[in-house]
């Protein structure tokens, strides 16, 4: 006897949802119990190639290569900021920065590390640096070695734990970049050798995505 060969898809269909689901289920619960543990969701990707030295351009944006910047353009620009600091009281400028404050409510950190994974993390944007690097702490496999945080380009180093991360510009986002603070020899070849974060961070990866 025959068959018409449709009773096996319902069946594929169901096996491949049920797997779906639980995987779901099973990412979901990662994610909660990493929120429980770390105090915030975080959310780790693998990026394509070697970690940048600068930051990408999206191809959708014209170089400044294509606008010409005159003599007359600068002193025209100087002289517009010369007179709205000049109309502009301290006190409004004040009043400004606070309305500015107060419509952002969260700041998506990517850190990015030399083995291309990138650690994604949101935070309030009245929260210090220090936040960032006390996390970073936690997440790595060796909090024993000593790091640096940095931006690029040009590369600068994040030294003012104190500063929030409203007033160092790192809204609505920003991605900075991990590097241990060894000198070159056999130590820093170990350690940049080795994973850069705990296995139990690396759960959910999305491979063949570069993020800017």
């Amino acid at each position: 006897m025959i068959g018409d060969g449709s009773s096996p898809l319902p069946l594929n269909r169901r096996r491949l949802t049920n797997i779906d689901s639980m995987e779901a289920a099973s990412a979901k619960a990662k994610l909660a119990a990493a929120k429980e543990k770390f105090g915030r969701e975080i959310h780790v990707f693998e990026t394509e190639g070697p970690s940048p030295i600068q930051n990408e351009v999206p191809s959708t944006e014209e170089s400044d290569d294509v606008y010409e910047f005159t003599a007359e353009d600068y002193h025209r620009v100087i002289a517009t900021k010369k007179e709205d600091n000049y109309l502009k009281t301290r006190k409004i400028r004040e009043a400004e920065e606070a309305a500015r404050r107060s419509r952002v409510t969260k700041a998506v950190i990517r850190v990015r590390f030399p083995d291309n994974h990138t650690l994604e993390v949101t935070f309030h944007p009245s929260e210090t640096i220090q936040c960032l690097y006390d996390l970073i702490m936690r997440v790595i496999s060796r909090p024993d070695l000593p790091f640096y945080l940095y931006t690029t380009p040009p590369k600068k180093q994040i030294k003012d734990m104190t500063q929030d991360i409203f007033s160092t510009g790192f809204i609505p986002g920003a991605i900075v970049y991990f590097s241990y603070d060894l000198p070159k020899g056999a130590d820093a070849t170990a350690a940049n050798s080795a994973a850069f974060l705990l296995d139990e961070v690396v759960f959910e990866r999305f491979g063949g995505h570069s993020w800017c």
